[in-house]
C-alpha cells in the first residue's frame, strides 16, 4: 500500500502543476519587473492576449490528450504532459520576446490538458477500490499544493530588484513536472488499461500486488478482474483516436455525459470565478492597497481552503457525491444572497464603514471555504467516475474543454458585465446556483461505494439517478463470490 500511495502521489503532481501555473500570472502579471521588460500594463489587450493564448493551448489539448492517454497508457500520458510542460517553461522563463513568452504560455496550456486528463484517470483505475473515492477526491486538493508555493513564491520574490524576480517563479514550475517525469518510470500501468489492450496476466499481477496484499485469488481481485472483462472491450473505441461517438451514441452515453458537463459547468460558473475578480476591489475599499498584503490575503485563503478541501475529500465517501454537491451548492444560494445584500449596502466606492465591507469579504471567504470542501474534491472524481473506461480519456479531454470554455467566459465576460450592472450581477449567481441544485436532483447520480464497472449498471438503467440511490450488496463466502445485486432483493 506504502508503495501505491507513492505512485498516486506521481498522480497528484499533476494537479500541482494545474495549481501552480494558475496562481502564477496573475501575481507575475502586476510585477514592475515583468512590465517594464516586455513592455506590458496590468490590463489591456496584450495582457488579455498572454492569458487567452495559456487557455487557447488548453482547448487544442483537449482534443489530443484523450488519444495520447489511450494510445500508450495512463502513465505514459502523464510523462508526455510532463514533457510538454518542462518544454513551455524553457521557452517562457528565459524569453526575450513577448512572442517567446507567448509562445511558452501555449505549450503549457497544451501540456496541461494532457496532465489533467492522464492524472486523475490514473488515480481512479490505479487505488484500491474501497480508498478510490478519497484518493481521487484528495487528487484536485493538490491543486493547492502547487498553488499555496506559487503565491509564497511571488510573495517572497519581490523584493528581488531584476528580472530574476518574475523569471525565478517560472522556473519553479519545472519542478513538480519533472517530478512527474521521473516518477512514471516506476509506475505501473493501470489494470483497465492493461486489460483493455489484452494484457491480463500482468493486470493481475498489478492488482494482486497493490490490491490483494499479493494473493491473486482475493476476493477483491477476483471480483474486480471479473467485472473488467466483463465491462471493457478490448476493441472499444479508445484504440480509435478519431471516434468520440460513444461520447454521445445512446440514452445511457448522454447521461454520463450530461453529469460530466454538468460538473464542467458547475464547478467554475457557481461564482467561485468572481471571487478572484473582487476581491481585490473590496480590499482595496477597505484601505488594504498594498500588493503584498493583498497577496499575503490570498496566500491565507489558498491555505485555508486547501485545509477544507482535504476535509471534503474523506467526507464524498461518508456523505455521498450528491449530498455533498447539494448541501454545498444550496449554501452558496445563501452565501451569494448574503454577499448581495452587503454589497449592495456597503460596496460603493464612497463608502466608509469598513465593518460593512469586511462582512462582505468574510462571507466570501466562507463561500470560498464552502467551494473547497464540496466542489474541489469532486472536480476531478465525479466525471472519471460517471465515465465508462472505453470514454474515459475522451471523456476527460472534453470535461477539460468546457471547463476551459467555462474560464474564459469568467475572465472575460464577467469584469465588461460587472462595468454595466455591478453589483447587480450577483442575482445572476443566485439564480444560476438555484438552477443547478434542481439539475443535480433530478440528473446527478451516486456513485458512492460502486467499483468503477459496477456503476456502468447505473446508466444502463431506465432512470440512472433512481438506481444509483439503491444500495448494492456484494456476498463473499468461502466459496468465493456467491452473488451480488441490490439490497432490497435480499
Amino acid at each position: 500500500m506504502c508503495k501505491l500511495y507513492f505512485f498516486l502521489l506521481v498522480a497528484f503532481l499533476n494537479s500541482c502543476i494545474n495549481g501552480y501555473d494558475g496562481s502564477l500570472m496573475g501575481g507575475i502579471n502586476a510585477m514592475v519587473y515583468y512590465q517594464r521588460y516586455f513592455g506590458m500594463k496590468t490590463v489591456g489587450s496584450e495582457t488579455g492576449f498572454v492569458f487567452a493564448v495559456y487557455t487557447i493551448g488548453n482547448i487544442l489539448g483537449s482534443f489530443f490528450c484523450g488519444p495520447f492517454t489511450d494510445w500508450w497508457g495512463r502513465r505514459w500520458g502523464m510523462f508526455i504532459g510532463a514533457g510538454i510542460i518542462i518544454a513551455g517553461t524553457c521557452v517562457q522563463a528565459p524569453a526575450t520576446s513577448h512572442l517567446a513568452f507567448t509562445g511558452g504560455r501555449f505549450i503549457l496550456g497544451f501540456g496541461i490538458a494532457t496532465c489533467a486528463t492522464a492524472g486523475p484517470s490514473y488515480v481512479a483505475e490505479m487505488a484500491h477500490p474501497a480508498w478510490r473515492g478519497t484518493l481521487t477526491g484528495l487528487y484536485n486538493t493538490f491543486w493547492f499544493v502547487g498553488g499555496i508555493p506559487a503565491t509564497w513564491a511571488l510573495y517572497g520574490t519581490q523584493h528581488i530588484e531584476s528580472d530574476l524576480s518574475w523569471r525565478l517563479p517560472l522556473w519553479l514550475q519545472s519542478i513538480a513536472a519533472g517530478a512527474v517525469m521521473l516518477g512514471c518510470l516506476f509506475c505501473p500501468e493501470t489494470p483497465r488499461w492493461l486489460v483493455s489492450n489484452d494484457r491480463h496476466e500482468e493486470a493481475i499481477r498489478v492488482m494482486a500486488r497493490y490490491h490483494g496484499e499479493g494473493d491473486r485469488n482475493s476476493p477483491i481481485v477476483l471480483l474486480t478482474y471479473r467485472e473488467m472483462i466483463e465491462e471493457i472491450a478490448t476493441e472499444g473505441s479508445d484504440k480509435r483516436w478519431w471516434d468520440y461517438k460513444d461520447l454521445c451514441n445512446s440514452k445511457s452515453a448522454w447521461w454520463r455525459l450530461s453529469c460530466v458537463l454538468g460538473m464542467a459547468f458547475f464547478s467554475q460558473w457557481s461564482g467561485n470565478g468572481a471571487v478572484s475578480y473582487f476581491m481585490p476591489v473590496l480590499l482595496d475599499q477597505i484601505g488594504v492597497k498594498d500588493g503584498r498584503t493583498q497577496l499575503l490575503y490570498n496566500a491565507i485563503l489558498n491555505v485555508i481552503s486547501f485545509v477544507m478541501a482535504t476535509i471534503g475529500a474523506r467526507f464524498v465517501d461518508r456523505l455521498g457525491r450528491r449530498v455533498v454537491l447539494l448541501v454545498g451548492t444550496s449554501l452558496f444560494v445563501v452565501w451569494w444572497s448574503i454577499i448581495t445584500t452587503l454589497t449592495a449596502l456597503y460596496g460603493d466606492e464612497e463608502n466608509d464603514n469598513t465593518y460593512g465591507s469586511r462582512s462582505a469579504i468574510a462571507f466570501i471567504y466562507i463561500f470560498g471555504i464552502t467551494y473547497s470542501f464540496s466542489y474541489t474534491p469532486l472536480q476531478a472524481l465525479y466525471p472519471v467516475e460517471c465515465l465508462s473506461y472505453e470514454t474515459r480519456a475522451k471523456g476527460m479531454g472534453m470535461y477539460n474543454l468546457f471547463v476551459n470554455i467555462a474560464v474564459f467566459f469568467n475572465t472575460y465576460a464577467i469584469p465588461t458585465v460587472w462595468e454595466r450592472i455591478k453589483w447587480r450581477f450577483y442575482f445572476v449567481y443566485i439564480a444560476w446556483d438555484v438552477f443547478e441544485v434542481v439539475f443535480m436532483y433530478f440528473f446527478f447520480v451516486e456513485t458512492k461505494g460502486r467499483t468503477l464497472e459496477e456503476i456502468n449498471e447505473i446508466f444502463e438503467a431506465p432512470y440512472p439517478k433512481r438506481k444509483s440511490m439503491q444500495k448494492h450488496i456484494v456476498v463473499i463466502t468461502d466459496r468465493g463470490i456467491l452473488d451480488k445485486g441490490l439490497e432490497e432483493h435480499y
